[in-house]
């Protein structure tokens, strides 16, 4: 009976141990059917989520990294005056590792070198052989070549969104616009001026017009070309507001690969260079010699003999050998009656004249690239004569141009911009400073119209524009000595002269004399020209209507027959 009851107590606590143990699997197997149940769920409702109520689940899906997740704006927009599109920003892809989770590093870089030829396919294993969890592969890819990497079937290689800036018009205003790196940080020109604003999504909406600017760029380049010459620039000012129209330095660049692009073609001749640019200067001096002289025009100095002063000697190209009116030296561009000029008006004057101007300091702009004047120092009374007509003195040839376009409108000075509404302008801004008397400016249109009617630039002349204007020939520094074979040839145009309101500037660096030009490479058979045919395209781009009956009504009929007068009396 005992052990009856002992086998019975023994069975019945088996019994119950047992039944607690499948209670508690029971449970526990509840519990993760549960668990599976909700995750498909939740897995189910994003899938629709994908698929239904986002636009589909691609299996081309981007990943997108925490450095892209800040939801920053997309780099704004560079347009032209009009609106036309200068640089824009695409939404592209690029590809990134986690060494961590390739498998096989060697194999995946062999397949990644022949879907980018680019790629250094040893340094590429190392690195996904390395303890990084992120290296970039190929920033920017293309949709064909994702799908490539798609099919290597590597789970370690991943997508990211990310940005590209892309320039519709390639190099025609890359040394202008400027260019990004492959973040979008922008590195040269407005793109680097005003980075930050474009980074915020701001607009930036340049004074350029890209119907203008490829007017000039063709002209320039017309001149390269037909005179073999070694590099060229040129602007469009409008010189009432100072804004640039057109702005070109040849040779340029692709501001996509501008990392490979030699730094003669990204250096910016029209703004950062500087150069010695002759006759052009006899613009400054001689008005500053009517502001501070009240001398008629019919006044005259001795341009027979050549100027000799220590070791340099002063000759004319074309020497006159006679005695010359103001108007005759400026229209015959005489140096030695221009140094006689400078001359009278004094080393202090004519430098605080040209300091005026803003030939001096660096050009007031907003624009990374400018370059610093090269002036006489000290100044002494030799670099007065030669300062007079552009000789041992370097300005930049958009200097240049806003300087004569002062003394063209009406003698104010308009500081040159290169963004619509730019905002406020810096405490040391010329801006609406007046340089000479209405009256010089008057007397200053009449000779540059008599220049191009009568004198070295006739060949920039266009019938119905009133086109005036000087040239400039000065020999290139080479070695510490100026090389008569080397001329940077320019000449600033402004029309129409009875109220001028554009500024054309062309500079052509070496060119070489052909059979057109009769052997000569000088500004009025190299530079000119080129004005010529960019005024004549601006007539057509911008409506302008030519002036009718231009004899009648053009500002330098007076001087014509007084010069004329002149010329007979000293025959």
């Amino acid at each position: 009976m005992v052990f009856r009851k002992s086998f019975l107590m023994s069975s019945a606590r088996l019994k119950g141990e047992k039944s607690v143990a499948l209670d508690l699997a029971r449970g526990r197997l509840v519990m993760i059917s549960a668990f599976f149940i909700l995750a498909y769920v939740m897995v189910m409702a994003r899938a629709f989520d994908l698929a239904v109520l986002q636009g589909g689940l691609d299996d081309t899906a981007v990943v997108t990294s925490a450095a892209t997740q800040d939801q920053s704006p997309r780099r704004a927009d560079i347009v032209d005056r009009n609106g036309v599109m200068l640089a824009t920003t695409l939404e592209m892809v690029s590809l990134y590792a986690d060494p961590a989770e390739i498998y096989d590093a060697q194999t995946t870089s062999t397949k990644l070198a022949a879907i980018f030829p680019a790629l250094d396919r040893d340094d590429l294993a190392e690195k996904l052989s390395g303890e990084r969890r992120f290296v970039w592969v190929k920033r920017n890819i293309i949709p064909l070549e994702q799908r490539q990497v798609l099919e290597i079937g590597e789970p370690g290689l991943r997508f990211e969104k990310d940005e590209r800036r892309l320039y519709p018009h390639g190099g025609l205003a890359a040394h202008i616009v400027g260019y990004t790196d492959i973040d979008n940080d922008g590195l040269a020109g407005l793109e680097r001026q005003h980075s930050k604003a474009l980074a915020r999504g701001d607009v930036l909406k340049t004074t350029l017009d890209v119907r203008l600017q490829h007017a000039l760029r063709r002209s320039i380049a017309l001149a390269i070309h037909d005179f073999d010459a070694q590099a060229g620039a040129g602007v469009i000012l409008d010189i009432k507001t100072g804004e640039i129209l057109a702005a070109v330095s040849l040779p340029d660049f692709d501001p996509h690969d501008a990392g490979n692009a030699p730094d003669a073609a990204k250096f910016n001749r029209l703004s950062l260079g500087v150069y010695e640019l002759g006759s052009m200067f006899k613009i400054f001096s001689t008005a500053a010699l009517l502001e501070n002289y009240a001398l008629p025009l019919s006044h005259t100095f001795d341009a027979r003999e050549p100027i000799k002063m220590g070791r340099f000697t002063i000759n004319d190209y074309h020497a006159e050998e006679r005695e010359l009116t103001i108007p005759e030296i400026f229209m015959h561009s005489s140096n030695i009656g221009t140094a006689k000029m400078g001359q009278m008006v004094g080393g202090d004057a004519l430098k605080r004249f040209y300091g005026e101007a803003g030939l001096l300091d660096p050009l007031d702009i907003d624009f990374p690239a400018v370059g610093t004047p090269m002036v006489p120092n000290p100044w002494r009374e030799i670099n007065t004569l030669t300062a007079s007509y552009g000789h041992g003195i370097a300005v930049s040839a958009l200097q240049l141009a806003v300087a004569a376009g002062a003394v063209m409108n009406d003698g104010i000075y308009m500081r040159p911009q290169l963004v619509m509404e730019a905002g406020a302008k810096s405490p040391q801004s010329r801006n609406g400073i007046r340089i000479v008397s209405s009256q010089t400016a008057d007397k200053m249109r009449a000779m540059m119209r008599l220049t191009v009617s009568e004198g070295t630039a006739a060949n920039a002349d266009v019938p119905g524009y009133m086109v005036g204007g000087k040239t400039g020939t000065a020999e290139k520094v080479v070695d510490g000595k100026y090389d008569r074979k080397k001329l940077i040839s320019s000449f600033i145009g402004t029309f129409p002269m009875n109220d001028p309101r554009y500024a054309v500037l062309v500079m052509v660096d070496e060119p070489k004399g052909n059979k057109k030009s009769f052997g000569f490479a000088t500004a009025g058979w190299v530079a000119a020209p080129a004005v010529a045919r960019i005024v004549a395209a601006m007539g057509s781009i911008l409506n302008i209507e030519p002036v009718q009956n231009v004899a009648a009504n053009d500002i330098a009929t007076p001087l014509k027959v007084f010069v004329a007068a002149q010329e007979e009396d000293a025959q």
